[in-house]
């Protein structure tokens, strides 16, 4: 079984910043794919960023050039960084990771959630 654990939302005012990170652990034994997405109230849930294994990073045009996502070093981590944050940024964020348990069948975890919420 894969586990995800989320951290990082909060509170901020427009124009701040905060940063996400999911921490992926248990039966792993390859992750193809790591992303973030989101859910408004009302709304559908919708992918925020993503990032494949070969690094290629991908980014819904409403947040390109201010949110950025990333691995860490050792490579079952990932973070989103989240610049200049607007209201319609408020969300509850869930992190995605999809890959191979060590018993080599396919798995798809999602985290948590995390609320966000941007307002003065």
């Amino acid at each position: 079984q894969v586990h995800l654990v989320e951290s990082g939302g909060g509170l901020v005012q427009p124009g701040g910043s905060l940063e996400l990170s999911c921490t992926a652990s248990g039966s792993i034994f390859s992750i193809n794919d790591m992303g973030w997405y989101r859910q408004a109230p009302g709304k559908e849930r919708e992918v925020v960023a993503r990032i494949p294994s070969n690094g290629n990073t991908e980014y819904a045009d409403s947040v390109k050039g201010r949110f950025t996502i990333s691995k860490g070093d050792a490579q079952n981590t990932v973070y989103l960084r989240m610049n200049n944050l607007k209201p319609d940024d408020t969300a509850t964020y869930y992190c995605n990771v999809v890959g191979f348990n060590t018993t080599f069948r396919s798995f798809d975890s999602w985290g948590q959630g995390t609320q966000v919420t941007v307002s003065s």
